[in-house]
């Protein structure tokens, strides 16, 4: 009798060496790693961010078309609305990743800002079925501005609205997702380890699959069939992710919060009483702080400089949606006789790029460079980003001398104020800079969002995704800028300035030159501020520091 009730104690209760520790399962009890976590649960995880790139790419991919055409924006004012709202949607995450840190918790964060990513989706695609709104971009396409007048308030309204409701849920998701993700992998187990740096890899695959989808496929229905179709299916595609989401919660792994202080509220104090200090030349003795509160506190202070030096790089990254896309509309993008490409889906060479080029990376690059360095990674993290950076410099480099050459041949033809006539040069001599940009992001991209995570203490893993995400955003903001600012500066008495409307009077070849000098010097900075910089590794209670990362 007592054989059997030890039986059954030890199967009800998981035995020590399989139980992951500081997690429980979605009832609230301990989980086995056999039966949890990994690549069970990281599968449904990139299946979503399949789900949600192509939603969120369906929309972002072709907004500068859908603003220049029904709605009857000018260039340089709609790429400054689409830099303007991809950076919310990347600064957002801040404030999502700290609802999910301190309140709700990374996965009642992700199931309400799919219900108000769907919502979003839902407005955009019933704005699209309101006539009055396509029947003004048919009457005002060749206008500069968006004369509001001429429109129904209500209607612009509403179709800034729906994009900022999913800017806002961008802001719930892509900071918990990803962390939640990267969570069901236990980092003080070897071979977890290992899988949690391969699920970052295959997370951008992921991703990059849903932006191959959306490109091929959507960008073609928005553009020759109905806006309305292109909308319903982004809102469609959303709605399955959740229920695929919803279907592996049993699988899950939870990581436990302990009684302490939020440590962001605990950084947040060191860092205000250092300034108050500072500034009143006093040393406060009331307030105490552990030694984990410090050093964690250093060592977010140790990723700003990182941070900084990182922006060059999405500011470069967010012509590929924007100037790149009208660059290919004037070009000869015919296939077949009758069949033309859009212009929006040459963005898929990023993500065809990425999707030969992961593989390649993680199978092959990764062993061949371990067996060079000896590190279980091949290179650092630090390493991976400078070289993904060194690589979009170079994308802007062919990106002008491909736009100098268009130009050229617009001149040669006598195009240069006839833009409406297609320049006789293949739009396929796009492709190089669009595929570097896609090895840019297996280096850069992968490598930031892997880095930021890390580095942060457990409990702020999410504001560590977020922290990424913002370069993103800060470097979307700071592109709209510089457009803003160059569109004021070289627009002179005649108004062709180098973002004019007549792309065969713009001059974005020199924008192209000054993002290539900018990004060298963003990477010499970067070289700089990374040379001496030390790994931390947070471990229980007790921080551990190397020049290298565990993995």
């Amino acid at each position: 009798m007592a054989t059997s009730n030890s039986n059954l104690i030890a199967a009800e209760t998981p035995l020590l060496d399989d139980t992951v520790n500081a997690c429980v399962g979605f009832k609230g009890l301990p989980v086995r790693r056999s039966n949890s976590g990994g690549w069970r649960s990281a599968s449904f995880i990139i299946i979503v961010e399949v789900a949600e790139r192509f939603a969120y790419y369906g929309i972002a991919s072709n907004l500068i078309t859908y603003l220049t055409g029904p709605l009857g924006l000018s260039t340089a004012a709609a790429a400054a609305q689409v830099n303007t709202w991809a950076g919310a949607s990347s600064l957002l995450p801040l404030l999502g990743a700290f609802v999910a840190d301190t309140f709700l918790g990374r996965y009642r964060t992700i199931i309400l800002a799919f219900l108000v990513y769907i919502l979003g989706l839902g407005l955009l695609t019933l704005l699209a079925t309101l006539p009055s709104v396509t029947t003004f971009g048919a009457q005002n396409a060749d206008n500069a501005t968006l004369n509001t007048s001429s429109v129904h308030q209500f209607q612009v309204i509403l179709f800034f609205s729906s994009l900022y409701l999913i800017a806002i849920a961008q802001g719930g998701y892509k900071p918990c997702l990803q962390a939640f993700g990267a969570d069901q992998f236990d980092a003080q187990d070897p071979e977890e380890c290992k899988a949690k740096r391969s699920f970052f890899n295959w997370l951008l695959f992921g991703m990059s699959a849903g932006i191959l989808m959306t490109l091929m496929v959507l960008n073609y229905i928005q553009e020759n069939l109905s806006w309305v179709l292109g909308f319903a299916i982004p809102g469609i595609v959303m709605a399955i992710g959740l229920l695929v989401f919803l279907l592996g919660t049993m699988t899950y792994r939870f990581s436990v919060k302990g009684d302490e202080v939020s440590p962001l509220a605990g950084i947040s104090r060191v860092f205000v009483l250092v300034v108050w200090n500072r500034k009143h030349h006093t040393m406060e003795q009331g307030e105490a702080f552990s030694i984990r509160e410090v050093e964690e506190a250093k060592v977010v202070l140790k990723l700003v400089p990182i941070w900084a030096t990182s922006l060059i790089h999405a500011v470069v990254l967010a012509q590929s949606s924007t100037l790149f896309t009208k660059q290919g509309a004037t070009m000869d993008r015919s296939i077949t006789t009758g069949l033309e490409i859009p212009a929006a889906t040459l963005q898929c060479f990023i993500s065809i790029s990425v999707l030969l080029l992961i593989p390649i990376y993680d199978q092959i690059f990764v062993p061949l460079a371990r067996s060079i360095t000896g590190k279980p990674a091949g290179i650092t993290m630090l390493q991976r980003i400078g070289t993904g950076i060194a690589l979009s410099a170079i994308a802007m480099v062919i990106a002008a001398l491909v736009e100098m050459k268009r130009l050229k041949t617009a001149r040669e033809h006598g195009l240069v104020d006839k833009p409406e006539v297609t320049v006789p040069m293949s739009v396929w001599c796009l492709v190089p800079q669009y595929s570097l940009f896609g090895l840019s992001d297996v280096f850069a991209f992968a490598g930031l969002q892997e880095f930021f995570y890390d580095q942060m203490p457990k409990e702020l893993k999410s504001t560590g995704v977020a922290i990424f995400l913002s370069v993103i955003g800060v470097g979307n903001f700071v592109s709209s800028f510089l457009v803003s600012v160059i569109e004021k500066a070289s627009g002179g008495d005649e108004g062709d300035s180098w973002f004019a409307d007549n792309m065969n009077r713009a001059h974005i070849d020199y924008f192209y030159w000054l993002l290539a000098a900018l990004s060298t010097i963003g990477l010499v900075l970067y070289i700089y501020s990374t040379r001496s910089y030390i790994y931390a590794r947070a471990w229980g209670t007790e921080l551990q520091f190397s020049s290298e990362p565990c993995y």
